[in-house]
């Protein structure tokens, strides 16, 4: 902001030294006024000239400025407005204009507006001056968050304009109004600004798209959001813009989309922090492509991207066990469980041990789901546990295991199912005993 504004102060500057040196006009009495002529139908302004003594006397100024001598800059610009009496309109104008110019570079704000403004009030005073120091007085505002006042300045200027209003000046409004959290007019300007920008064939700012995305955000509207981050993808393909187009997918509820985006900016090496990993992972497994979240987190694991914590070691645990790894699955959920308070995580281990045959390690797991506690269904890690004992051939420890799971209406049923078959069993086995050692 500050690099644009000096530029378009030191415009005003250069035509100063030009009509004070008399290149585009005559310096020859005090009278003498310099015209600027219009295409358009409004009236001529007639402007008083700029002296040539006066004109020293701000050059003066500028070079104790230059040099950096600000206090002996002010100081000459202050003899000068003791003559103020005597000097025309656009005199004092560049007089003010300097006095801003000088303070705005020494970061004096709020003198450096004042003194702007009263360039502007200072009257005839050429029109492209004018209209340029409106254009700073707009941009300081916004600076100092003076939002309505920088709206004012804008209107102004656009008062003086004969074509249509530039995108440049649409933009500074959008922003003022932006931050003014007048979201609705906001959209209005910005959308203007880049629509006309385009139709002259130019591509528009990245800046001004950041910003149209943040009005629409605001407004509630995602569909033009994600219009606006297709738009920003195409035209400068910057990791973030794909990672938060596939996110506003996801808003939309179009999850296909959203893994499709993700995958390729995950082709092309844009997702690389933790959270983007996890979010892809995640993805994966809804939609039912859990090996290839698993080998994703895997690798983000090893390389130290993601942290090895009960969240992600979890997760990795349930991505193998969906994709029917259970080998893979099976340390991961033991790491996993190993950090966990409650038993929960013990308790689904338990369930994947026992799918696995191995029945020692179910049983341990078990132990450790119920001593931990704070289980949502107790009765299942006993029904899992006696049916771990069954295959043991521990039919008596099984039975106990499977009476306790009767107890809980959720393991109800299934338990009385399993004391059937194992009471059958157990009777059987003890017949064949007593067979054998008759």
């Amino acid at each position: 902001m500050k690099h644009l504004l000096t530029k378009s102060l030191m415009a005003v500057v250069i035509t100063a030294v030009t009509l004070g040196t008399g290149l585009s006009g005559v310096l020859i009495a005090p009278s003498a006024q310099a015209q600027e002529t219009k295409a358009s139908d409004k009236p001529t302004r007639r402007v008083p000239t700029l002296r040539s003594k006066v004109y020293e006397q701000l050059a003066r100024a500028q070079a104790a400025a230059d040099e950096n001598n600000l206090s002996e800059a002010i100081a000459i610009l202050k003899e000068v407005e003791d003559k103020s009496s005597s000097m025309n309109s656009y005199e004092k104008a560049m007089m003010y204009n300097f006095y801003g110019f000088i303070y705005y570079n020494d970061e004096q704000y709020d003198q450096a507006l004042n003194a702007f403004e009263q360039v502007v009030e200072q009257q005839p005073i050429p029109e492209n001056f004018e209209m340029t120091t409106l254009f700073s007085l707009a941009q300081l505002h916004l600076m100092q968050g003076n939002y309505d006042k920088s709206v004012r300045f804008l209107e102004r200027w656009e008062s003086l304009n004969d074509g249509p209003v530039p995108p440049k000046n649409l933009i500074l409004k959008a922003q003022a109004y932006y931050q003014n959290k007048l979201y609705q007019e906001a959209a209005g300007f910005i959308t203007k600004a880049i629509e006309d920008h385009e139709a002259e064939g130019m591509i528009p700012d990245e800046n001004w798209l950041v910003l149209q995305r943040a009005i629409f955000y605001e407004l509630k509207q995602p569909e033009k959001v994600k219009d606006v981050l297709i738009k920003m993808v195409k035209l400068f393909n910057e990791p973030k813009y794909w990672i938060q187009l596939a996110g506003m997918y996801g808003e939309l509820g179009e999850e296909r989309k959203q893994l499709a985006i993700m995958e390729s900016a995950y082709q092309q090496g844009y997702v690389e922090s933790a959270a983007d990993i996890f979010n892809l992972a995640q993805l994966y497994y809804y939609h039912r492509a859990p090996y290839k979240g698993a080998k994703l987190m895997e690798q983000a694991l090893e390389e130290g991207v993601l942290e090895r914590n009960l969240r992600n070691l979890k997760f990795l645990g349930q991505s193998w066990s969906l994709a029917k790894e259970q080998d893979k699955a099976i340390p991961a959920m033991m790491a996993a469980s190993e950090l966990s308070d409650d038993g929960e995580l013990d308790a689904q281990l338990a369930q994947i041990l026992l799918n696995a045959e191995r029945w020692d390690d179910a049983i341990s797991s078990a132990d450790r789901a119920l001593e931990k506690g704070e289980l949502r269904n107790p009765g299942l890690v006993y029904l899992v546990k006696g049916m771990a004992l069954y295959n043991k051939k521990q039919y008596a420890l099984a039975l106990n295991q499977l009476a306790e799971a009767e107890k809980h209406q959720s393991s109800r049923g299934m338990a009385q199912q399993w004391k059937q078959f194992v009471e059958s069993e157990k009777t059987a086995q003890e017949r064949l005993d007593a067979e054998l050692s008759s």
